[in-house]
């Protein structure tokens, strides 16, 4: 549980793992590039002042040398302009040098910045926008932190990749280069002892570096893990006083910080030993450039200026070769969160599927199921619909009912087209539904569902969600016909008071009549009524219901309940069970039928409460526009 907590906690913030770099993942870096292009000019104007500002950098240690010969006189013949023979003139020089770089690093940095943060949000856009086209097949194999992930982590890492790691890239690179030449020329004797230390130094260094990164990356882990401990314990502190479980809740607590202290003390030595290396042997390393350059200074193969020098290329040498491992691994991880990006976009949109509309003419609402069985793309193994054959006419309410995990909430998702049945085929008006386009099909039809989602604006915004754009005037109409004014009017905000995440400052009666209101206002001509009363107290149902029963006037409604009172004014219900059509009726005429579903399902729901058996004659719930229940396709036997 710990653990599962903790991955949850942390998912968005676990580093990416490093892709090998090869032919697909450049493949991929390359295909995303194409942001770019709008951005190109800028861009490479970049690239050059970059190229500007390490060339600058590699004349620094040059103009140093001559600043120290200058200053302990040692003439200098060679030196290509007149005033870099003098003090004076080499520190005026480096000034200019060090304000031309300065200026140019600005101009760099603020066109690296425009250019990725312009680009990425192009790239954030149009993965955004995949995503919600994306069908519902993918999003339920999916989690939403791993897709907000996608949007938040991966994205950052490119854009890290476009402003910081290319460019340092880049300039360890020209430094690199640059350096090895420069001290070659200055002294290839003392390049050669530098070459053959330094890399070996740098390569160790790394090697610690890495298992530094190990170690501390394990000893954030199992910190983690402890502070799970003390947020599952003080989240539940009536259950470990309940049970008395103080003691237990405190061993598992000290266990949890002695595995973390194993790992931390690791990681000292780690430390303690990394330093005591950089102490000794990188400063050792220096210490022996130093010693052997001093020699040549003495024998007059070297001038000091020329040791000054060769000392700074030197470091720009070792600075670079040391960035390059960590560079390395964060342009692979680049890679990683490229090629997850690219399998996003890759995704075959939703709408592209659909095919085009032949008429913009409204929907009547008449429904058939003709054999439709289905399996979940995420359980293929499963068959959630068998043989589903049903008729809705236009205007009918009709109900479907069954045990848990018969198929009801599936087949209003075949409906919406949310998924494609894998047999069978669903008609509206005599057409396949399949030939509808989706924005037509669910353009005509609106869904009130049991946990209702609101988005976190205003009450308002919340209703005119239905038909944006909507006027003021009809917002409100469309509260009043839900039996939400009277509540709204009662905040001091009225309709733009805010909801709150997901809708959390509401009652779950209020969600309700919003959710009823936002389908009021989209006017649909096929409704569906996903347990929409299942979660309310007696007085909050009361008032869903009248909203409902003015929401459902002269249109076809698709009403699934688990609690039969809410469904006998129907005038039709269908009973699911096994992912099969098993019964269909009116409740009166389901009741009759001794050995029946819906009879053993209505008397199992009495037996609960301790109510009597119910006449067949009784009130119904809603009142009922088609009292004849309209004839259906033939069920299969049960």
């Amino acid at each position: 549980m710990a653990r599962h907590s903790r991955n949850h906690r942390f998912a968005e913030e676990e580093e990416l793992p490093p892709t090998p770099i090869s032919r697909d993942s450049l493949r991929d870096a390359v295909q995303l590039s194409r942001y770019l292009l709008p951005y190109a000019v800028k861009f490479v104007a970049a690239l050059f002042v970059l190229l500007l500002t390490s060339s600058c950098g590699l004349v620094f240690p040059y103009l140093v040398g001559r600043l120290v010969n200058s200053a302990i006189a040692v003439p200098d013949v060679a030196a290509p302009l007149p005033w870099l023979q003098n003090v004076n003139g080499i520190a005026l020089t480096l000034i200019g040098l060090l304000g031309m770089q300065a200026a140019l690093m600005f101009v760099q940095s603020y066109w690296f910045i425009e250019v990725s943060e312009r680009s990425l949000a192009d790239l954030r856009r149009d993965t955004y926008v995949r995503l919600i086209h994306l069908p519902m097949a993918f999003h339920t194999q999916r989690r939403v932190g791993e897709l907000v992930s996608r949007l938040a982590t991966d994205l950052t890492q490119i854009l890290d990749a476009v402003l910081w790691t290319v460019p340092q890239l880049l300039r360890q690179l020209i430094l690199f280069a640059g350096g090895i030449v420069l001290i070659a020329l200055t002294s290839p004797r003392l390049t050669v002892v530098m070459l053959t230390v330094f890399p070996v130094l740098i390569a160790v260094a790394v090697l610690f570096g890495r298992a530094l990164r190990r170690t501390s990356r394990e000893a954030q882990d199992r910190l983690a893990d402890s502070n799970v401990i003390v947020e599952e314990t003080l989240q539940g502190i009536a259950s470990v006083k309940a049970f008395t479980n103080e003691n237990y809740e405190e061993q598992r607590y000290r266990h949890s910080l002695g595995t973390y202290l194993d790992v931390a003390l690791r990681g000292a030595r780690y430390r303690g030993a990394f330093s005591s290396f950089i102490i000794f042997a990188l400063f050792g390393a220096v210490v022996l450039v130093l010693w052997y350059g001093s020699r040549l200074v003495v024998d007059k193969e070297l001038t000091a200026g020329q040791l000054t020098s060769f000392m700074l290329y030197t470091l720009f040498v070792a600075g670079a070769m040391g960035s390059f491992a960590e560079l390395y691994s964060q342009l692979q991880r680049t890679l990683g969160a490229t090629h997850r990006v690219r399998e996003l976009l890759a995704d075959q949109p939703e709408l592209a599927e659909a095919k085009p509309a032949s008429s913009g003419k409204r929907l009547r609402g008449e429904i058939v199921y003709e054999h439709v069985a289905f399996r979940y793309p995420s359980r293929p193994e499963v068959e959630v619909l068998r043989d589903i054959c049903f008729r809705v006419e236009p205007g009918q309410r009709v109900a479907l009912v069954g045990p848990s995990g018969a198929g009801k909430s599936t087949i209003v998702s075949l409906l919406l087209r949310f998924y494609e049945a894998e047999h069978g085929r669903i008609v509206l008006d005599g057409r396949d539904a399949r030939h509808y386009s989706l924005h037509e099909l669910r353009s005509q039809m609106a869904i009130v569902p049991q946990d209702v989602l609101l988005f976190g604006g205003t009450i308002a915004e919340n209703i005119a969600y239905g038909l944006p754009g909507a006027s003021e005037g009809e917002v409100r109409l469309a509260a009043q016909q839900a039996n939400a004014d009277e509540f709204i009017r009662s905040f001091p905000d009225g309709y733009q008071t805010r909801v709150g995440e997901r809708g959390v400052q509401l009652s779950g009666g209020q969600r309700q009549r919003v959710a009823i209101a936002r389908a009021i206002l989209r006017d649909p001509d096929i409704l569906i009524l996903d347990e929409a009363t299942s979660s309310l107290d007696s007085a909050n149902e009361s008032l869903v219901l009248q909203a409902l029963d003015h929401l459902m006037q002269e249109r076809t409604s698709l009403i699934i309940a688990h609690r039969l009172s809410t469904v006998r004014g129907a005038d039709c219900i269908v009973v699911i069970k096994d992912g099969c059509t098993v019964e269909s009726g009116t409740h009166a005429e389901l009741l009759q039928r001794d050995n029946g579903v819906y009879h053993t399902l209505s008397q199992l729901q009495l037996d609960l409460i301790g109510s009597p058996k119910p006449d067949a004659k009784e009130d119904d719930t809603w009142p009922q526009t088609n009292p004849a229940p309209h004839p259906l396709i033939p069920l299969p036997k049960p």
